[in-house]
């Protein structure tokens, strides 16, 4: 058994599941990145004037903290306290009496020495060097004014008078900047503290000044956020000695006040001119003892009270904690292992071997890659949404197909319009019957409107094959090598433009001849015998059909009476019944018969007349037919075209192209150069692994 402060005793043969955790803690430290596993620890919170560097010395027994005004504690202090005998000789811990005489801590002896993880090997007999340490490495990295950082500084210290334990010191919680101190001083410590509470597995060590309104207290109120039904909090009362006479902490600790599952303990720190005048912390627990021993309120529990009850308390706290968690350590370090094991061995070696087979391999499983996804063949094929050659497919028989068939002919020609062609078509002498240039002219002209939507889905296809090219090359082994990655795209990008230039004039020769050609000996196409006798029919059923009074049937129409002729006009107009008699309808009988010259731009006008309405319906049946034809053709042959010129020749070329293009061999070191984030996170991913298998080892240990 070893002496403790305050005479309570250490069975340092006990195995202490604490040190696992201090190991752990170490191994997870030194590797750089964020620690994957949530270990236990207590996490010390409470304002800047709580008290908490005083329990912190009392526990150790040592003067080792930073002091002054303001925020002295800047960066998360781990503290590993660790129970240690006293060594036989002193060279045991490897320090001569030369060494000792070195020192300008009085009491330095080698018995206790702190260690700081940072420098490794160097240990501390005096802990005003420690403290001095401590200032050095926070003005490291949080600079000399007032800021502060996350990043944690771990000493640890071993000693026969302390309790195996393991606690956090955190920032003061403070509300209003002083001096120096940056606007946000008081969001910046929430965040830190709030970081290290809020885990599951850090017990809540919430220091408040007992002559002050414990509803007040800005560390349970803080730990009261995280920790709601007070199940990982324990509370620490200081300055006891200060309060008024007559008032006690009793209800406090009875839990009437502000319960706690893990309880409050009082305890009795140095004062600040006890601080001043240099008062042995030894002599400090004593008179913690003796205030409890003989103060009326607490005599009856004085075993329950002060630094040396709150040191045990805290390790049997831990103990319970740490056997609890522990399944569960095991489990999180079994599968973060595993998992950075699996992107370890993705990253691959720094090294695959020569550079020219590397490159060689890489374009052949490219093009292979390719090809599979454009036939259908991945066996990584989605239940979500089309991809690959299914996409294209998509293009051709619903994007285009639908764009096709939604180009009307007679959107942009008007039944004007055909009227005027017929009279442009006809020369100087009137038709005889419906012109056939007519309806070849317009129907050419509507054969070039398939041009666009036949040259659209050509780049919608080539959008396509970007896309598959993007899916390919967002695979890790392009994210390792950038700038392979950046000349495949290059590559690739301008082989797919290159096919562009044979699939678009393929596309428009296919327009081009079904302009060039109007085919009327086509067996689909309504010819003009059919077209005409459509249009009479129409006409003649909307004409009333005479009936036999004798009889009450029909009378068949060439047994029918003709229309008497319309007498002619004496002014010799004819009724303006002329071939243009629709131009001079709003003409009077005086202008007429001074035949003026035709105006500059002659345009028709008016209505049409009945002769005129059948031949634009047979020119328009006669299109429509003829367009339908074209229509089925095109969404025929197109994507035949781009098919021919553009899918199946990438398809089949790719991996010629690829080896033409890059296998150079003085380019390909600079090929194979792995991007920054890949050495990095490989670094970091050996670490992890490392340290991980550490952890595992460890805590294998351990039955």
């Amino acid at each position: 058994m070893a002496a403790a402060p305050g005479g309570y005793s250490v069975n340092v043969n006990d195995p202490s599941l604490i040190a696992l955790v201090n190991k752990l803690q170490d191994v997870f430290t030194t590797v750089g990145v964020q620690n994957p596993i949530d270990l236990p620890q207590i996490v010390v919170v409470g304002s800047q004037s709580s008290g908490k560097s005083s329990v912190l010395e009392n526990i150790v027994g040592r003067d080792f903290l930073p002091r002054g005004s303001g925020i002295v504690t800047r960066r998360p202090l781990v503290l590993q306290l660790i129970n240690k005998p006293s060594p036989e000789k002193l060279q045991a811990n490897g320090v001569t009496e030369d060494e000792l005489k070195k020192t300008t801590d009085r009491e330095a002896n080698v018995d206790e020495w702190g260690e700081f993880l940072h420098i490794p090997g160097q240990k501390f007999f005096d802990f005003n060097k420690i403290r001095d340490e401590i200032v050095k490495e926070t003005e490291a990295k949080a600079g000399r004014n007032v800021g502060i950082s996350p990043a944690p500084i771990n000493l640890r210290i071993y000693s026969p008078n302390v309790l195996t334990l393991t606690l956090v010191d955190l920032p003061g919680l403070t509300k209003v900047p002083v001096g120096d101190q940056p606007k946000d001083i008081e969001r910046q410590i929430r965040e830190m503290v709030l970081k290290q509470i809020q885990k599951p597995n850090a017990i809540i060590l919430a220091v408040t000044a007992a002559n002050v309104d414990l509803a007040n207290s800005d560390g349970l109120k803080m730990a009261r956020e995280v920790d709601q039904e007070g199940q990982r909090t324990i509370g620490v009362l200081t300055k006891v000695d200060l309060m008024d006479e007559g008032t006690d902490v009793v209800d406090i600790l009875a839990g009437r006040i502000i319960p706690l599952r893990l309880g409050y303990v009082p305890v009795v720190n140095r004062g600040q001119r006890d601080i001043e005048n240099r008062k042995k912390i030894s002599a400090a627990l004593e008179a913690e003892k003796n205030f409890f021993e003989n103060h009326k309120a607490y005599r009856n529990k004085a075993s329950y009270c002060g630094t040396p009850y709150l040191a045990r308390k805290l390790n049997l706290i831990l103990m319970m904690h740490i056997k609890q968690t522990l399944p569960e350590i095991k489990t999180r370090i079994s599968t973060s292992l595993q998992k950075y094991t699996s992107e370890l061995n993705q990253l691959g070696d720094s090294i695959l071997g020569n550079p020219t087979n590397i490159v060689l391999n890489i374009i052949t499983e490219f093009s292979q890659e390719y090809r599979t996804v454009l036939e259908g063949n991945n066996q990584e094929l989605s239940s979500l949404e089309l991809s690959g050659g299914a996409r294209i497919s998509f293009v051709f028989h619903e994007l285009y197909s639908n764009g096709i068939k939604a180009v009307d002919p007679f959107d942009q020609v008007k039944d004007i319009d055909i009227r005027t062609i017929l009279y442009n078509s006809s020369g100087s002498s009137p038709a005889l019957f419906v012109g056939t240039t007519a309806f070849e002219l317009i129907v050419k002209q509507q054969i070039k409107r398939l041009e666009d939507p036949s040259l659209k889905c050509v780049s919608l296809v080539y959008d396509e094959l970007v896309r598959i090219l993007g899916q390919l090359l967002n695979k890790h082994l392009f994210r390792r090598y950038p700038q392979l990655k950046e000349r495949f795209h290059a590559v690739v990008i301008a082989f797919f433009k290159k096919s562009m230039d044979p699939t678009n004039k393929l596309v428009r020769d296919l327009v081009a001849m079904e302009a060039c050609y109007i085919n009327t000996g086509h067996p689909d196409f309504l010819n003009g015998h059919r077209a005409m006798a459509i249009v009479n029919d129409r006409h003649n059923s909307t004409k009333p059909t005479q009936v036999d009074p004798k009889t009450g049937k029909p009378i068949p129409a060439a047994m029918q009476p003709r229309a008497a002729s319309p007498s002619l006009p004496t002014d010799g107009s004819e009724g303006n019944s002329g071939f243009f008699g629709s131009f001079f309808a709003s003409k009077n009988k005086k202008k007429m018969a001074a035949m003026e010259a035709p105006p500059a731009t002659l345009k028709a006008s008016g209505t049409l007349s009945e002769r005129e309405n059948q031949e634009v319906e047979v020119i328009k049946l006669l299109i429509n037919s003829y367009f339908n034809i074209t229509r089925r053709t095109m969404i025929d042959m197109v994507p035949k075209a781009i098919m021919l010129n553009l899918v199946q020749y990438t398809k089949d070329e790719m991996q010629r192209e690829l080896l033409e293009q890059m296998y150079r061999t003085q380019e390909l070191d600079d090929l194979l150069r792995e991007s920054d984030y890949t050495i990095r996170r490989r670094k970091e991913c050996q670490q992890m692994v490392e340290s991980l298998s550490r952890a595992q080892q460890i805590v294998s240990e351990v039955q």
